[in-house]
């Protein structure tokens, strides 16, 4: 998936957040979940979109963790809608397996970036099990 697809897809799923978030009770417990599901379910595609633009290796795996952060608690939060008998288990599943698939993905790519950034680490530092020249 290219980073504009994901970019895309995060911002369809902040979309089906803000929709979903329209259609639950009017009760006190809803409202208050429902904000909370608002603040962190869209900062997964606006931190995304941070990410794309990050100016190192370091500051890219740094800001997918805050990606990954988002999306995990915005899955509690989803959890938590259905655990209290807020909403039906049926009402959440798609997005329950979004966020599933999106946390996924940007936990496997910080794990490649974290890879790739020790490879290139490596790879600037002299060789050490190199034997001297003589």
């Amino acid at each position: 998936m290219t980073p504009q697809q994901l970019r895309q897809r995060t911002k369809a799923f902040a979309i089906a957040i803000i929709r979903f978030c329209r259609s639950l009770p009017k009760t006190d417990e809803a409202r208050t979940i429902s904000w909370q599901l608002l603040r962190c379910g869209p900062a997964i595609g606006a931190n995304y979109r941070a990410t794309c633009r990050s100016r190192s290796d370091k500051d890219f795996i740094a800001k997918l963790g805050v990606v990954i952060e988002e999306a995990d608690e915005t899955a509690f939060r989803l959890e938590v809608l259905v655990e209290a008998e807020i909403v039906r288990a049926a009402a959440t599943k798609s997005l329950d397996k979004e966020v599933d698939e999106l946390v996924r993905i940007f936990v496997s790519s910080r794990e490649t970036a974290r890879r790739n950034r020790r490879l290139r680490r490596a790879a600037k530092r002299p060789n050490a099990n190199r034997e001297p020249r003589t």
